[in-house]
């Protein structure tokens, strides 16, 4: 649903403290579903009854209160909110806490079809898929059997970090097109003003380095892939199908970069961040780069197989 703005926020290994501990269940599919998928979510609003406590995680969801673009308003603990979103989506669906890390069975979804990888990025059904090569094994081997990684409901990592720079530089790529923070839903927003030299996308080259806040540290791994989701409507926000077009166009369909929490404590607006560089020496650089290339030639294999092999099922 629509991201909401605080100023101060706890942060650990699954991310922003008590972050996407409810999501919505498309119970035809049997799976985890988002505005990806039902765009009408993005309308809606949701936040906590009371500050979540320190145990708010998965198998812990406190009570939410979602509100609906008619203004009306229905709490996580009231029988009728399975009812009251299935009527606003036209869908049937319920609202599902954060399960448990160890039933992981609830993390798991249907395979996506060729059309549905399609939707997912904002693609014609003849446009080429993002190139994936990026991502480690270990997390495409997680994302291929679970709809989001066990023990969260956020895409791929943790955090996400964009900065200001980043959406004036696409906001000048893209002439009537709004790049608003709000379409993009980082965990951080960040003025690189000081540090960003004459790069347009700064968060970029902190990849493989770290950022660290006066109370907790983040480190920058890879690119953020973008889906269909920043094209759609918010409050105040239009759809515009041209800000996903853009993207893949100038940026490989990435906008932003993923990461982790290597140091827990606090987040506070305002804080300065210290960026570090990765210690890699050139060598093991040089060597990374080489692997990665053979990777992404298998990726690039890999996906050309599964979307015929997909397209042939649909036949």
């Amino acid at each position: 649903m629509g991201g909401q703005r605080v100023s101060t926020a706890g942060v650990g290994k699954l991310g922003l403290h008590a972050d996407r501990t409810w999501a919505v269940r498309d119970l035809e599919k049997n799976a985890t579903t988002s505005a990806k998928r039902l765009a009408g979510l993005l309308l809606c609003t949701a936040r906590y009854a009371l500050p979540p406590p320190p145990e708010a995680g998965p198998g812990h969801a406190p009570e939410v209160l979602i509100g609906f673009p008619d203004g009306s308003e229905i709490s996580s603990s009231d029988p009728e909110v399975h009812a009251a979103l299935s009527s606003y989506l036209d869908r049937d669906v319920e609202l599902r806490p954060l399960p448990p890390i160890e039933d992981r069975d609830q993390y798991r979804g249907q395979m996506a079809s060729a059309a549905d990888l399609h939707n997912y990025f904002g693609l014609d059904a003849g446009e080429p898929l993002p190139d994936l090569s990026m991502f480690p094994v270990k997390k495409l081997a997680e994302l291929s059997r679970y709809i989001t990684p066990v023990g969260s409901y956020v895409d791929a990592y943790p955090v996400h970090v964009i900065t200001e720079q980043t959406l004036r530089t696409m906001t000048g790529l893209t002439p009537g097109s709004d790049f608003d923070v709000r379409r993009f839903r980082p965990t951080i927003l960040v003025d690189a003003a000081s540090t960003s030299g004459t790069s347009d996308h700064p968060e970029t080259d902190w990849c493989g380095g770290t950022l660290h806040a006066p109370l907790a540290a983040l480190k920058p791994l890879l690119p953020t892939v973008r889906c269909v989701m920043p094209s759609h409507a918010q409050p105040e926000l239009r759809r515009d199908r041209q800000i996903t077009r853009s993207i893949a166009a100038h940026t490989n369909h990435c906008l932003g970069v993923y990461g982790t929490v290597i140091r827990s404590g606090e987040l506070r607006e305002g804080d300065p961040l210290d960026f570090v560089p990765s210690d890699r020496s050139l060598l093991a650089a040089t060597a990374g780069a080489g692997a990665m290339r053979v990777k992404r030639l298998l990726m690039k294999a890999g996906t050309t197989a599964i979307t015929r092999g997909l397209k042939l099922q649909q036949n």
